[in-house]
């Protein structure tokens, strides 16, 4: 069973992606965050396989959540999850070793391969993404 923190500032967002990968045998969200600043405790406390990241929040940003997280738990699988395509925070995620950098538009099939892949050891960097590393 593949374990996922879902850290979202969006609370419908959040519910949607637990109902997604409700519908799966193999992933279970084990958490939820509504901000940056709940990720440390939240994955010291769930220590999930895979933590869905966004990057735009209030308080403190996903990069900067990626950044705390890995600074005490180096081998954090981080996926970035966004709406929005900047190179500056790509970088950011991809400097810090996040795993990939998803756009929240793609076809939600799409991301449970995605946290599977990640899972796995895997990279995933949505095509538009890519293009900008």
């Amino acid at each position: 069973m593949i374990t996922v923190l879902v850290v979202d500032d969006h609370s419908y967002l959040r519910a949607a992606l637990v109902d997604l990968f409700s519908g799966t045998d193999d992933i279970q969200v084990v958490g939820e965050c509504a901000d940056g600043t709940e990720v440390v405790p939240a994955v010291q406390n769930t220590h999930p396989d895979v933590v869905l990241m966004d990057v735009d929040m209030p308080g403190m940003n996903g990069v900067e959540a990626t950044r705390a997280l890995r600074a005490i738990e180096p081998d954090a699988q981080v996926l970035m999850l966004t709406g929005t395509v900047s190179p500056l925070p790509i970088r950011q995620a991809r400097a810090l070793g996040a795993r990939g950098y998803l756009l929240k538009g793609e076809d939600p099939a799409e991301l449970i391969q995605r946290v599977r892949e990640v899972a796995a050891g895997g990279t995933v960097w949505s095509g538009s993404v890519a293009a900008l590393l």
